[in-house]
Parts: structure tokens; C-alpha cells; sequence
């Protein structure tokens, strides 16, 4: 069985814990930060986590990770 090529997009994008959830950033984080509220702000900080449903299509993307 040969090698799965990972696509490198996805590996800079995404991370896999320990627990086996992938860990990915939110949308919207970027620039315009000034008509965002304080609260908007503060939770696009926190961890997001790949949905169950998308994990399989996630893995196929990186398989070694």
C-alpha cells in the first residue's frame, strides 16, 4: 500500500489532540475588530473543534497527523 499524500493546507489548518478531536481556528478573527463586540471577540479566542460529522473527510486530508 503506498503513502497518502496529506494536503498541506489542511495540516497548517488543523491539529489533532490527544483525545483524537481536531482542533481547528474560527472565522473571523483577522481584521475589523472595531464594530465586533468585546464578547464576540473574546470567544472566537477560545478552542473550536472539527464537527463529528466532517472528522472523517478531515482525516482523509491528514492522515498522519
Amino acid at each position: 500500500m503506498p503513502k497518502v499524500k496529506t494536503r498541506r493546507g489542511a495540516a497548517k489548518r488543523f491539529r489533532v489532540t490527544g483525545s483524537g478531536k481536531i482542533k481547528r481556528a474560527h472565522a473571523y478573527t483577522s481584521h475589523m475588530f472595531s464594530h465586533k463586540p468585546t464578547k464576540a471577540k473574546r470567544q472566537l479566542d477560545k478552542n473550536a473543534y472539527v464537527h463529528e460529522t466532517q472528522e472523517k473527510i478531515m482525516r482523509t486530508l491528514i492522515p498522519y497527523k
